[in-house]
């Protein structure tokens, strides 16, 4: 006798488990002590612009804007697996209270993700608006409300085949949680609230009645779960192996001039290999461009020279760090190890690479710095930079490769 209860609490307890064993590496000692820095420097900051607002400012439209963003993103984790196409698709019918649960789980989580947005920007809000904070509880409670409706949509238009579908669905489902969101902020008459109330309850139904007697789409479900889970791989392969993640490449014909300028040689053969795995995987060139731009913006708001050094040498860390899992790349090749080249070259040339990569973010967050007219701190910055890539690569690297 099939037990939908018994399938959700194992799939859902596996999912709990495995994330919970990753997220051990991820939030090390190292880490938290980074992130505290980040939090406490970026809240004195935010708190010190806050004052400065304007009366006229227009809080309302940016958290609407922002707010907007996170309500439409408003999926059901599912956690349904690749076989389930096969296994699953007969019990359909039998699923509901599978899939209800799943919707309450992520609606859960994702309020709570809401719920820390909105209280990170409810400041803005109170400075402009002698309301202050008393409102809260009461706007929270509505978008948890337009939250649920949101992924009872983003449900429905998985009973589609069309990409269009889900494209349009985005757009429009944006715009009413962005005017809503807006109308909330500004207090506006109930009447135009409960007017986008309507249109939002017709807009779900009318999905609801062209999808009454289609299937599910199961490929997309799986899918989707998939991406989701393998952006958390990607994260949790920055700190330790995670045999589940499957590496994605691509081609960026655009970089080989830096290819180019590697000499054809023996002893030059892993850092060719290194640098192509960096430059094409997404993993490392989209994290160190991704660092690199909230460094360079960091620094360039900061307006104190003592935390400009600090920030930057935080943010080369932060790379180094999550580039150290470049290092295993190719472990599971066996023809690397047929290269007929001595082992210490493997370990140079990571080390060269290393030091090029943190070169550059070091002289584009010098840049940014000089933009400001700052040069004597930007002097230091590229000093700083020297010095910590020199302990970094060469001695804290050492002790946490397997070499």
């Amino acid at each position: 006798m099939f037990d939908d209860k018994k399938l959700w609490k194992e799939r859902a307890g596996g999912r709990v488990k495995d994330l919970g064993r990753y997220l051990r590496y991820i939030f090390n000692g190292h880490l938290v002590i980074v992130l505290l820095f980040l939090v406490g420097t970026g809240a004195f900051y935010y708190q010190k612009w806050i004052v400065t607002l304007p009366a006229g400012f227009p809080a309302e439209l940016i958290i609407a804007i922002l707010i907007g963003l996170l309500l439409t993103y408003s999926p059901v984790y599912n956690f349904l697996l690749e076989a389930d196409q096969v296994f699953l698709i007969p019990l359909e019918n039998k699923l509901k209270g599978y899939f209800l649960r799943s919707g309450v789980i992520s609606l859960a989580f994702q309020g709570y993700i809401l719920l820390m947005v909105l209280a990170v920007l409810m400041p803005m809000y109170a400075h402009i608006n002698s309301t202050g904070f008393r409102l809260f509880v009461p706007f929270l409670a509505a978008l948890l409300i337009v939250k649920a409706w949101n992924m009872a949509v983003d449900w429905r238009i998985h009973y589609f085949v069309q990409p269009s579908v889900n494209r349009w669905d985005m757009v429009v489902r944006y715009f009413l949680n962005a005017v809503f969101t807006y109308l909330l902020l500004k207090q506006a008459n109930l009447l135009f609230l409960l007017l986008m109330v309507v249109v939002m309850a017709f807009y779900y139904r009318s999905f609801f009645v062209r999808t009454r007697n289609m299937g599910l789409k199961w490929d997309k479900l799986i899918d989707g779960e998939e991406k989701r889970m393998a952006s958390f791989y990607r994260l949790a392969n920055m700190f330790t192996d995670v045999p589940q993640l499957k590496a994605t490449v691509k081609r960026r014909k655009w970089l080989d001039i830096f290819i180019n300028r590697i000499a054809f040689a023996e002893d030059k053969t892993f850092l060719y290999l290194f640098s192509r795995a960096f430059l094409r995987s997404s993993d490392y060139l989209g994290l160190f461009i991704r660092l690199t731009v909230i460094g360079a913006l960091g620094i360039y708001f900061i307006s104190f020279g003592l935390g400009q050094l600090l920030l930057s040498v935080l943010f080369l860390y932060l790379t180094g760090f999550q580039l150290l899992p470049l290092w295993n790349h190719h472990q599971n090749k066996l023809w690397v190890d047929l290269y007929p080249v001595a082992p210490k070259s493997k370990l140079a040339a990571f080390h060269k690479l290393m030091m090029v990569i943190l070169l550059v973010q070091t002289a584009i967050f010098a840049l940014f710095i000089l933009i400001k007219g700052e040069i004597l701190i930007a002097l230091l910055v590229l000093l700083a930079g020297a010095v910590f890539r020199f302990l970094f690569v060469y001695l804290y690297s050492k002790k946490r490769l397997k070499v």
